[in-house]
């Protein structure tokens, strides 16, 4: 145990925010056990929730809290009563929660009741199942049904025709080689026991329990009379900072309750479906009690919430005690504790994956355990071989980690380490540049000093709803203007409303971006909020989606052919095998369609096209930004042309002619090497319909694109000295290549041709009658070019088009195309 003097001299990193209050976080300086008065453990914290480290406080910690896990350097949330400096947690009153700001799934805390080595591989290693998919998929039916109010038989029927014909749950069902057929059998089991359970109740307006405290004998008069009156919500998604908690709750429902001698009362609870057999297990009720402790967030305290088996139809209510809370958040500070401290570090050596807590022996619980292969995996692939410093389990207890292991090699098992190593690393270095604590451990103007958040935000105009869970908001902001937010199209973001009570009501893309609003595509319909929510919207910095990276390191282990040829040439590096000649694989009547796709391409283009079409396993296509990657992989998904009866059309070109038509303001981009630049453009754009033009350098521009994109060289100088920056090639070869539909290049060509590979550029473009030169008698520094195919822009004169400055063609070439922020 660390003595005094070395606490105190540990300093408080940074990053690390504390604060007091609702949210309060508290930095651990010293652990002491304690023998309390009654002759009981105690465990005592010094605590501090400033970066001085004073003052400092008092948490004492007992009555069975005295076991939990917690170390100094330690951050923790107190809820509860300090009196005089002193926090006391016991029985009755006041919870501890370590590591608040990792905030853990309902799921991965009720799975982990029986083993908490599946609720953390669980919280890592995310994958899907045909049972999985199946409850998704029954879920959305019920959800959707719900919201209209319609549980008929035919109506039920529609809907899972819908989503198993839709685009939603193709991309699993193809990856868990299933078809729409295979799964329209499993998910109309559910449909009929569903329609007559919400019909006969919905005719008799009120479902019969009795409800009592599991730790409680049943008394009659407890009997109650429950009514479900509507559905708030779908998918309420909620954030707990409070508690440490994240999750989805599958229906938000306005109840009546009735007890016998008291009127009737409403209140709005969780309410759980499942699609598996009926159980009321402890993972199921547990996981609506952690529900009900989220929604502690949005609403006063539900008391109660329901499990639905959709299977039976039968509704099972959930009331909890504090015992039941207190043992939940004790079992999910054991969890934040092993995903906290997912590397190990000895002095002077490189960080190594940490131990996960111990396999159990239960064999019937990991013969059906999800997480058994990554269990395995990692028991063999890292903890058996003593980087952990752990002696290997007994294999007769645990014969499942034999099995799904034995089939990996020595290479194979070092390339899962290491991956898993890596993205571990990866995780830990994005949460400790912020992630996402700030968007509830920040105030709105806080954060708006460091960028990359924009609040006073008030919701504007209709919400369109573009498709299954994609709702396009506008936003409009009150007071400055959003100079400087540092938001472009295409970000991810989490909206919030500036009321603490509202943290992440829905994440999503910018599509949209001017001085006075936002425009974003969200995954949640904010309309049925109140008009005059204030939101801030923030950069969402969390989940790197390296779940998915580990998914797919798993799947690669998995004992299957296809996994095996896989790893064959991932990890053991077997050349890729390719075809001898087209003509032994294309049919005929495919060679003129082979020719005509290949006409468009350059030589370096036209070979990868063929080594594509030649690859029996995977063809490595590699080239610097701008050599022409992108055009060769869309080469290879022609847009087909459709025959109807109506004549002969093509989706894909009408969608194309659409968004150069019809481009917005957003979507045309701006690119100055100079940020001096950058700034008189913008002035100049000002409060004109184009201010949602995104103005940016070549750097920010990297790997995305715009569909019309103007560039902006800057320097006209009487020696041609075009500076440093100019010089970069890599950065032309981005500037050039991130228009999706039509180029501008602004600059003196005089100068511009100092610069050998520009010199080449405008050279060839001059030879394949793409720009004309005109030079115009004004000063040194503003001397232009103009381009065929702009024909707006500048004055004609003799039927020529002059330039008279870079702005002067932006401006008359947004007026004339009508291309506006609306």
């Amino acid at each position: 145990m660390e003595t005094s003097k070395t606490v105190t001299e540990r300093r408080i990193p940074e990053d690390v925010i504390l604060s007091t209050g609702l949210y309060n976080r508290y930095w651990v300086l010293d652990v002491q056990e304690a023998v309390g008065p009654s002759g009981t453990l105690e465990k005592h914290l010094k605590i501090t929730a400033s970066k001085t480290t004073q003052p400092t406080e008092t948490c004492i910690l007992k009555d069975g809290w005295e076991s939990m896990v917690v170390a100094v350097g330690d951050i923790v949330h107190l809820e509860g009563e300090c009196v005089s400096g002193t926090w006391v947690i016991d029985r009755e009153s006041g919870f501890l929660v370590l590591l608040p700001d990792i905030l853990i799934s309902s799921t991965s805390i009720a799975s982990s009741i029986r083993c908490m080595r599946r609720g953390v591989l669980g919280e890592r290693f995310k994958g899907g199942s045909k049972q999985m998919l199946n409850g998704t998929i029954v879920h959305d039916i019920f959800q959707k049904a719900g919201m209209s109010r319609d549980f008929a038989l035919e109506k039920l029927h529609q809907l899972a025709d819908e989503a198993l014909m839709g685009s939603s749950y193709l991309k699993e069902m193809y990856s868990l080689k299933l078809t729409q057929e295979d799964m329209r059998q499993e998910v109309e089991e559910y449909l009929s026991p569903v329609s007559d359970f919400v019909l006969v109740n919905s005719e008799s307006c009120n479902c019969s329990w009795l409800l009592h405290r599991p730790s409680e004998p049943q008394k009659q008069d407890a009997e109650c009379s429950v009514a479900v009156t509507d559905f708030v919500d779908i998918e309420e998604n909620i954030w707990s900072p409070r508690f440490g908690l994240k999750g989805k709750i599958d229906l938000t429902a306005r109840v009546r309750i009735h007890r016998r001698g008291r009127p009737w009362q409403e209140r709005v609870v969780p309410l759980e479906l499942k699609t598996g057999r009926e159980s009321n297990s402890i993972e199921h009720r547990s996981q609506v009690i952690l529900y009900n402790l989220m929604s502690l967030e949005r609403r006063s305290d539900a008391e109660a919430g329901f499990l639905l088996y959709l299977k039976t139809g039968n509704m099972h209510p959930i009331v909890s005690s504090h015992m039941d809370k207190r043992e939940l958040l004790k079992l999910r500070n054991t969890l934040a504790h092993h995903l906290g401290n997912s590397l190990v570090q000895e002095d002077g050596k490189h960080p190594q994956l940490a131990p996960l807590p111990p396999i159990i022996s239960d064999s019937m619980a990991c013969k059906y355990c999800p997480q058994r292969r990554n269990c395995a995996l990692y028991n063999r692939a890292v903890e058996s071989r003593g980087q952990c410093g752990l002696e290997p389990p007994n294999k007769s207890q645990s014969p499942f980690l034999e099995e799904e292991s034995q089939h990996l090699r020595e290479a194979h098992l070092q390339y899962f380490s290491q991956w898993v190593l890596l993205c571990t690393l990866e995780a830990v270095s994005a949460e400790s540049r912020g992630g996402r604590r700030s968007i509830w451990l920040q105030n709105t103007q806080e954060k708006e000093t460091q960028g990359g958040c924009v609040g006073n935000l008030l919701r504007t105009g209709k919400v369109t709803v573009m498709s299954d869970n994609k709702y396009v908001h506008h936003f409009r902001r009150q007071g400055p203007e959003l100079a400087g937010a540092g938001f472009n199209v295409g970000d991810k973001i989490v909206v919030s409303g500036q009321d603490v009570k509202l943290f992440a009501v829905a994440k999503g893309y910018v599509t949209e971006v001017s001085r006075h609003g936002v425009a974003c595509s969200l995954d949640q319909n904010l309309s049925k909020l109140p008009g005059d929510v204030v939101f801030r919207l923030d950069q969402d910095e969390g989940e790197k989606q390296l779940y998915i990276h580990l998914g797919n390191l798993s799947k690669l282990m998995e004992n299957s052919p296809e996994s095996e040829r896989l790893r064959r040439l991932v990890v053991e590096f077997d050349p890729p095998r390719f075809i001898p000649s087209l003509s032994s694989v294309l049919p005929q009547d495919a060679k003129d369609t082979v020719a005509n796709i290949l006409k468009g391409l350059n030589k370096p283009q036209k070979q990868a096209m063929k080594k594509v079409l030649l690859s029996k396993d995977y063809t490595l296509i590699v080239g610097m930004p701008g050599t022409g990657k992108t055009t060769t992989i869309c080469s290879l998904v022609p847009a087909p042309e459709l025959v109807t009866k109506g004549g002969i059309s093509n989706p894909t070109e009408a969608f194309l002619v659409h968004c150069v038509a019809g481009c917005h303001a957003s979507n045309i981009g701006i690119i100055a090497p100079y940020r001096q630049q950058l700034s008189s453009i913008s002035s100049l754009l000002g409060d004109s319909a184009f201010s949602a033009v995104e103005v940016n350098t070549v750097d920010k521009y990297q790997g995305r694109d715009k569909s019309v994109v103007i560039v902006s060289f800057v320097r006209s100088h009487t020696e041609g000295y075009v500076g440093e920056l100019l010089k970069d090639w890599r950065r032309l070869n981005v500037a050039v290549t991130r228009a999706k539909h039509k180029l501008i290049m602004l600059g003196c060509s005089p100068t511009l041709c100092h610069y050998a590979p520009l010199e080449k550029l405008l050279k060839h473009m001059e030879e394949e009658a793409m720009i004309s030169f005109h030079c115009v008698p004004m000063t040194q520094e503003v001397i232009c070019s103009s381009f065929h195919g702009v024909k707006n822009g500048g004055c004609k004169t003799n039927g020529k088009i002059y330039i008279t400055s870079p702005y002067q063609c932006l401006q008359y070439y947004l007026n004339r195309c009508k291309w506006s922020s609306g």
